[in-house]
């Protein structure tokens, strides 16, 4: 598709409500009030969208955004078809990545990291992970395993977005386990899980176009087709 005109004017408004909204949900899982957890978190997303629709930001990207908001959501209540539904609507928004991603070559080494990483880490899980989660999660890590190392192919912003999601997640399947946890557990989630999602936001929306001549604010990706 061509590159989209987006709506310049809303950008900084959009962006500096996204990080002040983001700034109170950390604050607020520090101090340990659920209120402010439960009213910013099903804001970060959305917030973060707009900002990449306004950018002129591709389809898979929004559609990768939202879709984080649906995983949000569902994974709020404490239940297990929640955390069903939520992981399946975090790993739709993988597959919207991977899509944006394309076929643009990555690294191998790292590649080869990343696969040497995820086995380890599920071999090592596996023993405390619940019998009818482990399918699951096993074959939502490997996902969420290749939408990072794909990452890597908008730029070293796009590269470290998908290593922190990979990390944010690995601290929540730690919990699952039963393993010991950090001290602020949930803030070092939320916060490794916002800079992913804002870092590969950047990425995308900062990779150079195949030609020039886009609005100014407008996206400056790769021709995707969707």
């Amino acid at each position: 598709m061509t590159p989209r005109t987006g709506a310049p004017r809303l950008v900084r408004p959009l962006l500096a409500v996204f990080l002040a909204v983001s700034a109170v949900h950390l604050a607020g899982l520090l101090a340990g009030v659920d209120t402010v957890h439960l009213v910013t978190k099903p804001l970060l997303m959305p917030l973060l969208a707009a900002y990449a629709a306004a950018r002129g930001g591709p389809g898979p990207l929004i559609a990768a955004l939202l879709f984080g908001w649906g995983g949000d959501v569902l994974l709020m209540p404490d239940a297990d078809a929640g955390f069903l539904a939520g992981m399946g609507s975090f790993a739709v928004g993988h597959v919207c990545y991977l899509w944006l991603f394309g076929r643009a070559r990555v690294s191998l080494a790292a590649g080869l990291a990343y696969a040497a990483v995820l086995v380890v880490f599920v071999v090592l899980l596996w023993p405390g992970l619940p019998g009818e989660l482990r399918i699951p999660l096993t074959g939502y890590s490997l996902l969420l395993t290749a939408m990072a190392w794909r990452a890597g192919a908008l730029g070293r912003y796009a590269a470290l977005g998908g290593a922190l999601f990979l990390l944010s997640d690995a601290l929540i399947a730690t919990g699952i386990a039963e393993w010991p946890q950090l001290p602020a557990h949930n803030f070092w989630i939320m916060l490794t899980y916002i800079a992913a999602q804002y870092l590969l936001t950047q990425g995308a929306l900062t990779v150079r176009a195949d030609s020039t001549g886009a609005a100014p604010g407008a996206y400056r990706g790769r021709r995707i087709r969707i």
